[in-house]
């Protein structure tokens, strides 16, 4: 699939032009809304770490890909309503949009119940947006000790940048805070961005019209 080839070829380019390794940033190729066509052709290519917007539309389709395709490793980027949180920990394999407490404490107790939880990324609002998800940065700090402290495996943080303006400042301070916070992860960049983000020390990418086009 060209765009996906595409996206791979620039990845590891940016991965060079920052001295990282070689395949050190996981791309999570963003499915949501996506035609079933354009999907299976990334399946095809061998790729399996995808990336879904809202739990009842990745109920609808992930069960069949993981039955024809085997093993995918699936990464929830949307916003997770607490009415949600049951059916998200049993589908997805990370979720990277923790920005509340009251999410804590039900990942926490759904965790208890099932013995095993999905990594765990803090979401913040870099740009402390009040139409977008996220916790505040002045909150992170006290986010992630209490998922420590419930003993669930916070990985990283996520950021969204503001759609308007450079989005390198939020990436910096984004690394800054999960340095701060003793955590490796990087969720950051996306189509338009995802090399800047590299540069500025991304682990993990969410990457989806470049992939797959404009969605259906």
């Amino acid at each position: 699939m060209a765009g996906f080839d595409t996206v791979v070829s620039e990845m590891r380019a940016a991965e060079a032009a920052a001295g990282r390794a070689p395949e050190s940033v996981t791309l999570i190729a963003v499915s949501k809304t996506q035609p079933e066509a354009r999907i299976a052709a990334v399946l095809d290519t061998g790729h399996r770490i995808f990336g879904e917007n809202r739990v009842q539309e990745a109920q609808g389709r992930w069960p069949g890909y993981r039955a024809r395709y085997g093993a995918v490793d699936l990464h929830l980027i949307g916003p997770l309503q607490t009415n949600k949180a049951r059916a998200a920990v049993e589908l997805f394999d990370a979720i990277h949009t923790v920005d509340r407490p009251r999410l804590v404490d039900t990942l926490s107790r759904l965790a208890q119940e099932r013995g095993a939880s999905p990594r765990l990324f803090v979401q913040v609002n870099t740009g402390q947006e009040p139409q977008k998800a996220g916790c505040l940065p002045a909150e992170v700090d006290a986010l992630v000790a209490q998922i420590r402290a419930a003993g669930l495996p916070v990985v990283g943080l996520m950021c969204i940048p503001p759609a308007e303006g450079d989005p390198v400042p939020h990436f910096r301070a984004l690394a800054t805070m999960a340095a701060r916070n003793g955590l490796a992860g990087l969720s950051m960049g996306m189509s338009g961005d995802f090399a800047a983000a590299i540069a500025e020390g991304a682990t993990h990418v969410r990457v989806g019209s470049a992939i797959f086009g404009d969605r259906g």
